[in-house]
């Protein structure tokens, strides 16, 4: 073999050996991330669909595998962890705010596996990270809306249980209601459950019974309630307008992607470790966002709104966060 047969060998060599290593980089990078998400309640809930569905959009993109387990009892919540990270889940992601101290036990015995919990508390290294709906921004406009609104300045408020990530969003609400209106009381009541349409739906006969023409609807049922009686309601987290036509004023929704997506760069590129994601539900990072009907909401409240609205993204607004459980006017 002459030495131009031997350059023009060495050269196709060169250059499948470069092409192969493409291809397994190119199959490298495209290799879904494992996730699996565990759920206490079914994925139909409002708080848990937004997480739902944040992962199925990452599904969808093809940058996930993902797979999850709703209505997990609290006492079989510790052991479905353990099982996933048992498969290799890159990921997992979940609520723990009943157990915080066995999900944190089961991912210090996995220390290579990157969790994503909602919780109440810190992350801790090396590994378990924590978000939360931190759309107190939207929750103090729709309150805007609803103090503009009110016609017997009483407003009702249904939550299910008074914890901090409850609380914060019902003070936001309340303090939007006061800075339009300063006369506005308001009923305020917990029924100690995520999920009782009909004792919901029952709290917001009541303080119709009292005089609220509003209601702040936290839990389902208060909107269906809202509807029987031809009052306005405040949406919470989704957007159910749909679901009740000329009866939901505004509300505060929640967009989980901004907290996912994060997460899922970190994991894919190794950087992943203990941290605090709450601020991704800012509206700053498109985690929250205020929906209204402007057809129900007057055009100069909808001007307020949206300016308030315009000073929070500009950073010339804070509103106040408060954790502490809301209690009614006298």
């Amino acid at each position: 073999m002459n030495k131009f047969g031997l350059i023009t060998r060495r050269l196709v060599t060169a250059l499948l050996v470069g092409m192969g290593l493409m291809a397994s980089a190119s199959i490298a990078a495209a290799e879904a991330l494992k996730v699996a998400a565990i759920y206490t309640l079914p994925v139909e809930q409002q708080w848990i669909s937004r997480i739902h569905k944040a992962l199925n959009t990452a599904a969808e993109r093809g940058e996930i595998e993902y797979v999850y387990s709703e209505n997990v009892a609290n006492t079989d919540y510790e052991r479905v962890m353990r099982e996933y990270a048992e498969q290799g889940k890159q990921l997992i992601v979940g609520e723990v705010f009943a157990l915080e101290r066995a999900a944190r036990k089961v991912a210090k015995d996995y220390p290579n596996t990157a969790f994503l919990m909602g919780s109440s508390f810190g992350p801790v290294g090396p590994n378990f990270s924590v978000f939360d709906n931190w759309i107190h921004e939207p929750s103090y406009l729709s309150g805007m809306v609803a103090g503009s609104a009110t016609k017997s300045n009483v407003i009702g408020m249904v939550g299910g249980y008074a914890i901090p990530e409850v609380n914060r969003l019902m003070h936001a609400f309340m303090d939007g209601a006061r800075a339009v209106n300063p006369d506005v009381k308001f009923i305020v009541n917990f029924i100690d459950s995520w999920y009782d349409p009909p004792k919901a739906k029952e709290s917001a006969f009541a303080m119709m019974d009292a005089g609220a023409d509003i209601m702040y609807a936290e839990r389902f049922g208060v909107s269906d309630a809202a509807v029987e009686r031809g009052v306005k309601a405040i949406g919470n987290v989704i957007d159910t307008s749909g679901d009740y036509p000329d009866t939901i004023l505004a509300s505060a929704i929640w967009h989980m992607e901004a907290t996912i997506d994060k997460a899922i760069k970190n994991v894919s590129g190794g950087s992943f470790e203990a941290a605090d994601y709450g601020q991704y539900s800012f509206m700053a990072y498109g985690g929250g966002s205020l929906v209204l009907d402007e057809k129900l909401v007057p055009a100069d409240v909808v001007k307020a709104v949206r300016d308030k609205e315009a000073e929070i993204m500009d950073g010339l607004f804070r509103v106040n966060v408060n954790d502490q459980r809301p209690v009614s006017d006298n």
